[in-house]
């Protein structure tokens, strides 16, 4: 009997009868609503006009819903990815047809996605420097990473390593009477420091003019972050199985983010 251990067991989300309102969307619903109002702010500081926000807006949720859910099957499960391409780009199953929702999001692709969506936006939409755009999307990027943790840790996801003690988390809608690592909530919490730490940067010190530099610190640390709590996570394999070292997918994934995070933290202006 694990005497100290928390049995998780919450809820999916609200059920309106006609319609369930999950609590892991709700999560990204406010991690992006917190962000449209950050970015405004930031807007307003820089005289740019808010009405390029909407714009913005659409580029980022859909660079992330599609690039987090490539990257999954990408990094994750490739096979599956030639074999069903439609069924991973739309949320529904065909022969028969079946509502799915996107299972299966990796938040590597959505970096990558989210980065070459605001290429185009910096070009067509705000004619601005493109590191300029990065450098100011990253505070409201680390702080919605905490909100869709949370929606992990709700979803009972991405679990961490059984603890071998009475202490952790025991998922009880996975079935399991052991408690495990709450990683979800380690890593959530990572990244609200590093959100409070670029707003930091942002507003406090002249940061911000240093072309790159906010980019940088955001890769560098929220990478380190997801470095660190995957030694506590359980393996979801992926190219990970194509080396022959001590790491998993999501550590192998970082580590390029991480070294171009601190290249641009020191790079010659």
């Amino acid at each position: 009997m694990n005497l100290f251990a928390i049995n998780w067991d919450p809820s999916l989300g609200i059920d309106l009868g006609f319609f369930m309102v999950r609590y892991y969307s709700l999560m990204f619903v406010i991690g992006f609503g917190f962000g449209f109002l950050l970015m405004k702010r930031i807007f307003l500081n820089e005289k740019v006009s808010v009405e390029k926000l909407d714009p913005l807006l659409m580029y980022v949720v859909i660079a992330t819903i599609l690039g987090a859910r490539i990257g999954h099957f990408l990094f994750y499960e490739p096979q599956f990815l030639w074999q069903h391409p439609l069924e991973v780009i739309l949320p529904f199953k065909l022969n028969p047809f079946k509502f799915t929702g996107f299972q299966g999001l990796a938040s590597h692709g959505a970096a990558i996605a989210i980065i070459g969506a605001l290429y185009f936006y910096s070009k067509r939409e705000i004619k601005r420097p493109f590191l300029w755009i990065l450098d100011r999307i990253t505070i409201p990027v680390a702080l919605a990473g905490f909100f869709i943790r949370i929606g992990n840790l709700i979803n009972s996801e991405i679990i961490g390593k059984p603890t071998n003690t009475d202490f952790g988390f025991t998922f009880v809608q996975l079935g399991e009477d052991f408690p495990r690592y709450p990683t979800q909530l380690y890593e959530a919490f990572g990244y609200l420091a590093v959100f409070f730490l670029l707003f930091y940067l942002y507003w406090k010190t002249n940061k911000k003019e240093q072309s790159g530099y906010l980019f940088g610190m955001f890769l560098s640390t929220l990478w380190t972050v997801r470095f660190i709590v995957e030694y506590w996570k359980e393996s979801q394999g992926g190219i990970e199985t194509l080396f022959n070292i001590n790491l998993n997918t999501g550590q192998l994934l970082s580590i390029p983010l991480i070294l171009i995070g601190v290249w641009f933290i020191f790079r010659k202006k």
